[in-house]
């Protein structure tokens, strides 16, 4: 087992572990946020034939020669056209037909007058404008022809792609599964989120923040309980997560003489990869799996923050991966500092910011106070600021890179039209 890797070569690690899950088949109509298994050809053209853009009258181009708001031209309506149906007819010199937008243009016609153009007077119709030739026809095929790569297998499928494939006729598509994520907490001094804290106890808020990383992360996560301090009882929990694609348990996994979830571990036939990361918060953390088919694995640190940042860093960037992303990380900004932050050692820190905009530039400032036990902190950062290893201080006025945790920061005050 490795020990005290930088971030950098812990996240090489965990990323070279697995790549996506296999495939599964699910309805077209669950299948936002998933990402794509297959190259999706397109069996049919769209439009299927030549439609009208608008409601109004089709009609021959060379018949509207001349016309004007003072001098209209008179066509003779000879049929009318719908959306959805077919024409046989077809449309002869000096003669429009009624149609609606959708309908397809029927034949010897080649341009729309948009009916705000026109006035009806019973059979006839009076057209005020001299179209041009296509003017408001959509042409066959405009959208997508028969044969056509509309989709690339590694997609992730949004409202578009969704109705793009509706319109496809594909009911169903096959998608990378979402991986399942065992979670747990260790302690006897943990209860659960409607046990009492009497007596120096304390909900186990790490089970619910981790299980919500992993459904905003796109993974399915189950809760396996809390471990109480006893190897016997650790590994009978840990048992119930050996069926999942990752486990996570929190606490447990540093050197003092109740941490038993490392020797457990190896006890139940887990390989430890590697133990602790200079990073902070963070240190010490494991990693390990169960042979090629059983579960990776994640001991994180106990103190709330010190989990949700180790999540960041390496579990949901493996998350994301196995669901099949080309793109697993967190956006990133350089923000320019609005004080001085300093550290101490030669580990590689995140700390929690909040962001502004003044003007062209982002600014970042601590939340406060940065102990790893403060989890209000961290529910304040909109990014985690990355203060490099060998950088003791980051001057006021300087600029660093931030990592973005809360994406709504892009969201706007104006509409931008």
């Amino acid at each position: 087992m490795r020990r005290s890797l930088t971030a950098a070569e812990a996240l090489a690690v965990v990323l070279e572990s697995a790549g996506p899950l296999p495939l599964e088949r699910i309805l077209v109509r669950d299948a936002p946020g998933r990402v794509l298994g297959e190259d999706v050809v397109s069996g049919r053209t769209l439009p299927p034939a030549d439609c009208s853009a608008m409601d109004g009258y089709a009609t021959r181009s060379e018949d509207l020669r001349g016309a004007a708001e003072a001098s209209p031209v008179t066509l003779r309506v000879a049929f009318e056209v719908a959306a959805g149906a077919s024409s046989g007819s077809a449309i002869a010199v000096g003669e429009a037909a009624r149609i609606f937008t959708g309908a397809p243009v029927p034949r010897g016609a080649d341009t729309v007058v948009r009916q705000e153009d026109t006035s009806r007077e019973g059979e006839t119709v009076l057209v005020r404008v001299a179209a041009p030739p296509r003017e408001n026809v959509r042409p066959a095929g405009e959208d997508v022809r028969s044969g056509d790569l509309v989709l690339r297998s590694g997609s992730r499928l949004g409202p578009a792609e969704v109705g793009l494939l509706a319109s496809l006729g594909r009911s169903e598509i096959a998608v990378h599964q979402r991986p399942r994520v065992a979670i747990l907490s260790g302690g006897d001094e943990l209860v659960e989120i409607d046990g009492d804290p009497a007596q120096g106890r304390i909900v186990s808020s790490n089970s619910h923040s981790l299980a919500a990383q992993c459904r905003e992360a796109g993974a399915d996560p189950f809760y396996l309980g809390i471990a109480r301090d006893t190897p016997d009882d650790l590994e009978a929990v840990l048992r119930r997560g050996l069926g999942a694609d990752v486990l996570v348990s929190s606490a447990g996994v540093s050197v003092g003489d109740r941490d038993y979830v490392r020797p457990v571990l190896e006890k139940l036939g887990c390989s430890l990869v590697f133990w602790g990361v200079r990073m902070r918060p963070g240190h010490p953390l494991v990693f390990g799996r169960f042979g090629e088919r059983g579960p990776l694995v994640f001991g994180l640190p106990g103190n709330p923050v010190s989990a949700m940042v180790t999540f960041e860093q390496f579990v949901r960037p493996l998350l994301r991966r196995q669901l099949g992303h080309s793109r697993i990380f967190r956006p990133t900004l350089r923000a320019r500092l609005a004080e001085d932050f300093r550290k101490k050692g030669d580990r590689l820190h995140f700390v929690r910011v909040r962001l502004e905009r003044e003007g062209a530039e982002v600014v970042a400032r601590s939340t406060g106070n940065q102990s790893s036990g403060v989890l209000r902190s961290m529910s304040l950062a909109q990014g985690l600021l990355v203060f490099p290893a060998e950088e003791s201080e980051l001057r006021a006025g300087s600029h660093a890179t931030v990592q973005v945790l809360d994406e709504s920061f892009f969201a706007g005050d104006e509409p931008g039209f």
